[in-house]
């Protein structure tokens, strides 16, 4: 590598006295080291010169010069590599924003003159009574256009290649006109800034017909890779079922024309299915670029009639697409559009806001899109590595079985085997069973499963509106994630782990709070953004009795973690598991369970959004209860959202009625738990952004920091931080948000330390919240070399007030490695000087 670059027989390095020659065979020999240890040591430095006798007349202080100037050589042009594609993507997303400032400006155009008009028409009003002017009858008609852009065609024959190219060129001036153009008036998405490593431009649709979203981006794929990519929708949009390509048609001009049948999955069980019969039209412009548009075949637009639909309600899909450019230097601009009307009327009214909001249709299709585009780009230039062994396209393959599994059970299709069950006379779960050989043929199952007894799948599920608690969907699924056991029951975990053995034992009890063993997540990917993790989970075993000994094996879960960003407006949080065994094999069986929480857009408490659905009409939240419609504070959080969860378990004929019961119990149990979690880490409960009011027989927050800023500077001699503010409460916010985490715990001489106080990066750190910290001990944190030195240090830290701690690893929650530079031990004296607990800072800390 670095011999043709340096091509000349003489090769200089220069020391701090002289100049040094080198030989090409010198320089051959040195690069052949620096592949294998760019860093040699002093006796390899010495070895290499006694092995090679081409480098005997270099002395070993110039050999070192080399190696030194060898490192700074390669980490410039690394740099400089580096520099040239922030380079490329800067002059690529300033390209993009020009055109989406000349977007804005004509927009604002058609702004002022409407705006305008509407004055003149104020003006004459009184002078008026009717206006049939030229000018009126246009401006109607755009209104008009703008509301409802679909023209009206008479019907085409689907035999006739004109009539439906016709239709095509139609639909890409429509999807042009909203990609580039003002035909749809778009409003961007909190949050979504625009930069070299941002996921783009998003914005959503505003007074058009149906729901619209729209997302511009950069990626390092070249346009027909993207175009192949994005057409292959099953694999990034988790909602899609099926897409079925029902005839091909080519063009004239080197396109084609496909007729599709695509069935997508109902987000909750509440509403029916939506499918769209739509037409997709491939097709390059003039200027290089690539398009690729669909739209809806119906009466209106004419061509041929989509397959009848049973479980299904037919949406229309307005024209949306992809625009797809080349750009210099490589890779590709992408305006992606989606535009639906998913028929809102046809639902039930609370859930209207899920098939009202452009929000989560950008989250659920637009974005989605961008982002996996983005993921395929890194993982193909090799910018993101997996450990385990695992390829990133066999782990990708995991997340989409587990999603269609959870989706398959939510909706329960009839064609796939699913039938209702019988209820026990209260109908908030719903009971449904596939006995159907075909339901486990070329899907996520395996029929290994099923092999050795007669029965099959059994899901019990529920959906209920979440709106008394004002919960946030990605902390409350966070919490799940995190805190398997406030509501899992370990005797039904260990069941769904023995059904993937030849012979499930009896079907158990549920266990009130029985969760004997604790959690290890171990981390298999994510996403770039972060906003999807695929980990194992292993729950550790413990048995009762000698009769529980199923119990005492360790059982793993594979499970799948998204939307838990909570500034994602219109995120759908979701987390999605299943159990497998020690050999998690690449074709595994998977019986995928879950929960996924759904925001509904904020409204007012009144008396209309007090009905609850299913469970919460039926069940009552304990832990506090909610208070009446009239009493809320309309100043806390009023988020509602629709909360679905659905458990699957296999069974044998001769149990199903037992396993159906145990089914019903578990989420109704399930189901209570959930309600509890999200009333007690509702914000509009804590009271505070800073977190939980303190628990009982603490200082109050304001009290505790003010102790805790006192005994670092009484013990260590310095300001722990320099107070920028004289409000009141400045001591607490500056605790709260410093960069080291701080953390705080007991000082009990009869019981181990447990952690009492944490700021906000001390919570990031440990993975937790402040509700759950308490469970959280010193010891189980540290690892063994910590465990010692703090043992070591103990007896200065009680006498001198302090001590200094090297740096070390420790470990999160959730089992994630933790390095630091440094630690802080003080002790936290209050107004009576007395020890009220023990302060922790681990400075620089960051996940390894």
């Amino acid at each position: 590598m670095a011999l043709s670059m340096h091509k000349n027989s003489a090769y200089k390095e220069m020391d701090t006295s002289k100049y040094v020659r080198y030989t090409p065979e010198q320089v051959e020999a040195l690069e052949r080291v620096y592949s294998e240890c760019p860093k040699p040591s002093s006796l390899r430095r010495q070895q290499l010169i006694r092995e090679c006798p081409i480098l005997s007349n270099i002395e070993p202080k110039q050999i070192k010069v080399w190696f030194q100037n060898r490192r700074c050589r390669e980490k410039q042009r690394k740099e400089a590599s580096r520099l040239q594609t922030v380079n490329r993507k800067l002059s690529a997303m300033n390209k993009l924003l020009m055109e989406e400032n000349d977007r804005l400006q004509k927009q604002v155009s058609q702004l002022v003159y409407e705006n305008g008009y509407m004055r003149h028409q104020l003006q004459s009003a009184s002078g008026t009574t009717t206006d049939n002017s030229c000018e009126s009858v246009v401006m109607n008609g755009q209104h008009q256009q703008q509301q409802n852009p679909t023209p009206q065609h008479p019907q085409r024959d689907a035999n006739n290649p004109a009539g439906l190219l016709a239709i095509a060129e139609e639909a890409l001036a429509e999807f042009l006109s909203k990609a580039t153009g003002t035909a749809v008036d778009w409003v961007q998405m909190i949050g979504m800034k625009p930069g070299p490593d941002s996921i783009g431009i998003v914005a959503v649709s505003r007074n058009c017909s149906g729901v619209a979203a729209r997302a511009c981006g950069l990626v390092s794929l070249e346009p027909t890779k993207v175009a192949e990519i994005l057409k292959d929708r099953p694999s990034w949009f988790r909602d899609c079922r099926c897409l079925d390509v029902l005839s091909v048609l080519p063009t004239g001009n080197g396109g084609t024309i496909e007729l599709i049948y695509m069935q997508t999955y109902a987000p909750t069980t509440l509403a029916a299915a939506r499918d769209f019969w739509t037409l997709r039209y491939t097709t390059s412009l003039e200027d290089g670029s690539l398009v690729v548009c669909e739209r809806s075949l119906t009466s209106s637009t004419g061509g041929p009639a989509g397959p009848p639909t049973a479980s299904f309600v037919r949406a229309e899909m307005l024209p949306s697409g992809f625009l797809i450019r080349p750009c210099e230097g490589g890779g590709s601009i992408i305006h992606i559009v989606d535009h639906v009307d998913l028929d809102v009327w046809s639902v039930p009214e609370v859930l209207r806001p899920l098939y009202e909001s452009s929000k989560i249709l950008a989250q659920k299709m637009t974005i989605a899109a961008l982002r996996h585009i983005r993921q395929i780009a890194q993982e193909t230039s090799g910018e993101i590595q997996y450990g385990g062994g695992r390829q990133p396209a066999v782990l990708r393959t995991f997340s989409q079985r587990l999603c269609r599994g959870f989706n398959d059970a939510v909706n329960g299709f009839v064609d796939d085997g699913w039938s209702l069950l019988g209820s026990d006379g209260v109908e908030d779960v719903t009971i449904m069973i596939n006995s159907s050989p075909n339901k486990f043929l070329n899907s996520q199952y395996s029929t290994s499963m099923f092999s050795t007894f007669g029965g099959g799948v059994l899901c019990a599920k529920a959906s209920m509106l979440l709106q008394s608690a004002g919960c946030p969907p990605a902390l409350l699924v966070r919490f799940l994630r995190e805190h398997r056991s406030e509501w899992a029951d370990y005797g039904v975990d260990a069941y769904s782990a023995a059904c993937l053995k030849a012979s499930p034992y009896a079907v158990p009890c549920a266990r009130p709070g029985g969760f004997p063993g604790s959690q290890v997540i171990l981390p298999l990917a994510h996403t770039v953004e972060h906003e999807e993790f695929l980990e194992v989970v292993r729950l550790e075993g413990h048995a009762f009795s000698p009769e529980d000994v199923a119990l005492a094996r360790d059982m793993y879960l594979l499970q799948l973690c998204s939307g838990v960003d909570e500034n994602a407006v219109g995120a759908c949080a979701q987390l999605v598991f299943a159990a497998i065994d020690e050999s998690f094999a690449d074709d595994a069986p998977l019986l995928p369970s879950g929960f996924r929480v759904i925001p509904l857009d904020p409204k007012t408490d009144g008396p209309a959004a007090t009905r609850t659905l299913d469970l919460a009409s039926t069940l009552e939240v304990r832990a506090g209860g909610a208070r009446p419609a009239g009493e809320a504070d309309l100043n806390s959080y009023n988020l509602r959202s629709v909360l679905t969860i659905a458990f699957q378990f296999t069974f044998e004929n001769n149990l199903r009625d037992n396993v159906a019961a145990m089914a019903r119990q578990y989420v109704r149990s399930v189901v209570g738990s959930v309600q509890r979690v999200a009333m007690a880490i509702s914000p509009s409960r804590l009271g505070t952004h800073l977190g939980p009011k303190p628990l009982p027989g603490s200082p109050e927050a304001l009290t505790l920091a003010r102790w805790i800023c006192r005994g670092y500077r009484v013990h260590t001699g310095s300001e722990l931080f320099q107070v920028d503010s004289q409000a009141g409460d400045a001591i607490l916010k500056q605790l709260w948000h410093h960069s080291d985490a701080i953390l705080c715990c007991s000082v009990k001489t009869n019981a181990s330390p447990v952690f009492t106080f944490a700021n906000q990066a001390g919570l990031d750190m440990l993975e937790t919240t402040l509700v759950a910290l308490q469970d959280i001990m010193l010891d189980k944190i540290l690892d063994e070399a910590g465990r010692k030195i703090l043992c070591s240090e103990f007896s200065k830290i009680m006498q001198q007030g302090f001590a200094y701690l090297p740096a070390g690893l420790c470990v999160s929650s959730m089992g994630r490695p933790v390095s630091y530079e440094q630690a802080i031990a003080w002790k936290v004296l209050n107004d009576d000087d007395s020890n009220h607990c023990l302060a922790f800072m681990f400075i620089n800390w960051s996940f390894v």
